[in-house]
């Protein structure tokens, strides 16, 4: 849940890295979200398009579309892309899952062009320990 709530807390971030967890559990957790209010759609009857489309899942979906699209951008950025790769979901029948492959590969390791390695703290071992010298993450 914090996954989730931290891509929250950056509403609308476009620039930084975001790592594979952090993405991952966001989408997991607006999945079964947006599954639960469609179910309780269903249940109050605010289904709407032949049942297809609920009110509180219509809501839902617009409060998160800025987040989205900003830790998928950052996403990309962790793998050394520029943000506009999220622009390939358009491509009909396989946008998606190129997408899907590219979220899915490890992020580059150590500084890159976006930003400090959102993961240096595993990959080092944290602050304060030894290991390769990171910016803002002291070595002993």
């Amino acid at each position: 849940m914090q996954w989730y709530i931290d891509v929250l807390k950056k509403y609308a971030v476009f620039d930084g890295r975001a790592r594979r967890k952090e993405y991952w559990m966001f989408v997991l957790f607006s999945v079964v979200a947006s599954i639960i209010l469609s179910l309780i759609d269903r249940i109050l009857g605010t289904t709407y398009n032949n049942g297809t489309s609920g009110v509180l899942q219509t809501i839902y979906s617009l409060a998160v579309l800025l987040p989205t699209i900003g830790v998928a951008i950052r996403r990309m950025h962790d793998t050394k892309r520029s943000g506009w790769w999220i622009l390939i979901n358009l491509i009909p029948c396989i946008g998606w899952i190129w997408f899907i492959v590219l979220a899915a590969q490890e992020g580059t390791a150590g500084q890159n062009e976006y930003g400090p390695d959102p993961k240096a703290a595993e990959r080092f071992g944290g602050p304060g320990q030894a290991g390769p010298a990171e910016p803002g993450y002291p070595t002993v």
